[in-house]
């Protein structure tokens, strides 16, 4: 409805400063709004600073993106807006995630970078979904309108795990990839493959519809139920409730060094935040992993490995030099039994420290509940003095498994 003539007189006599100032604070919904109201008001509401400002919040274009010779701010929002107007809940946070998680990877994965597929067109996605005849969610699309995947290759780019025998990493898949390992047997109906491990088979997917006790866009690893007759009785470890919330929290992690860069790859350990220990010139910190492809839910088996870092400080006095003898665990089960553990060396070495040494090794363990803690302590001996024998501090910590559900055909059959 047009404004009335007396609002509008009113509107027209007013100075231009305050009405931008007022224009500022509207978004460009608001702002196209006005621009209808009297012809003072589109062309102020055209004001180039306000549309530069809405570029910069929605598609964080800079003067840069816009170069010389481009047209006007608000121009290129609606450029912009015909090409992403559908994600534009997504698409900035996607597109900085994408981003951020490039600038990092080309300072220490640049080998990553080159798997890296470009976006995939709107008719492409949308063949997809005619292909599986399932839509798949605006989040999920965004990003893959930004990058399609990655080429197949190792190290993936979603992470790597590595044990004495068992080594596991997952490549981001290319939404055509995907839709060719798209589910709908029974148990695993309507999932979508996100990720794929060459080596262990291993794939997170991701749920296009609510059934089988998933909720909608579900991320999860999936798990048979080993004591189960049905083969389609499946548990499944949860990872995420929605593409974004799983994209830019594994982003964060990376960035923030929550996961170490280890050989050029992204190991997924997670380190607490108060998990170090300081003994003399020695510090212990420990980080953990949770591996889904050597778990299960029926029967509760839930696999950890545990990395941990010892270190000598720089500035300790050659005198401190000192060999590891022994260790000691103190294990704590989610259900209150205890365990202690004792035993010679670390993973059959015994190692030397000295002023600045680093020395690092993995471990695992198993438990049948869903969490548990482990702290103790390392038994080292002087190198000058075999008879100075002393204990170093293994800082507490702890391994939960990450949520799950249980297959809905086992609740029907053992409720």
């Amino acid at each position: 409805m047009a404004a009335p003539v007396e609002l509008r007189l009113v509107l027209d006599q007013l100075p231009a400063d305050p009405l931008l100032l007022v224009f500022s604070f509207l978004d460009f919904r608001d702002l196209i709004h006005c621009s209808f109201v009297s012809r003072r008001l589109n062309q102020l509401s055209g004001h180039n600073p306000l549309w530069r400002s809405l570029c910069s919040r929605y598609w964080l274009l800079t003067d840069a993106d816009r170069g010389a010779g481009a047209p006007s701010w608000r121009a290129l929002f609606r450029q912009y807006y015909l090409d992403w107007g559908r994600y534009l809940r997504h698409y900035a946070v996607l597109k900085t995630s994408w981003e951020t998680l490039k600038t990092f990877l080309s300072q220490r994965c640049p080998r990553m970078i080159a798997s890296l597929k470009d976006g995939a067109k709107e008719e492409e996605l949308d063949s997809i979904e005619t292909q599986i005849g399932f839509k798949l969610p605006e989040d999920y699309r965004c990003s893959y309108r930004l990058h399609n995947g990655q080429k197949l290759v190792v190290p993936g780019l979603m992470g790597s795990m590595a044990l004495s025998n068992h080594y596991r990493s997952e490549d981001l898949l290319d939404v055509e990839t995907a839709a060719g390992g798209f589910q709908q047997r029974k148990g695993m109906r309507q999932c979508l493959p996100l990720t794929f491990c060459f080596h262990t088979g291993l794939s997170q997917y991701l749920a296009l519809e609510a059934t089988e006790g998933r909720n909608l866009s579900d991320i999860f690893y999936h798990c048979p139920d080993q004591l189960a007759q049905d083969p389609s009785a499946i548990d499944m470890f949860i990872t995420g409730t929605s593409f974004s919330d799983w994209f830019t929290t594994y982003v964060n992690n990376v960035v923030t060094g929550e996961y170490p860069i280890i050989r050029d790859q992204i190991f997924r350990y997670v380190r607490e935040q108060q998990c170090v220990a300081t003994t003399g010139d020695l510090s212990v910190t420990v980080s953990t992993a949770f591996l889904p492809e050597l778990s299960s839910v029926h029967p509760p088996h839930f696999f950890f490995t545990y990395r941990i870092r010892i270190e000598m400080s720089s500035s300790a006095s050659p005198d401190a030099a000192c060999q590891l003898d022994s260790r000691y665990w103190k294990i704590t089960k989610g259900n209150g039994e205890e365990e202690e553990v004792r035993g010679p060396g670390v993973v059959g070495e015994y190692p030397v420290m000295m002023p600045g040494k680093v020395h690092e090794y993995a471990s695992c363990t198993t438990f049948s509940t869903t969490s548990e803690h482990m702290e103790g302590h390392y038994t080292f001996h002087r190198l000058a003095n075999k008879e100075e024998v002393f204990n170093v501090l293994i800082p507490r910590f702890h391994m939960v498994c990450p949520p799950f559900r249980k297959s809905v055909v086992r609740s029907v059959i053992c409720p």
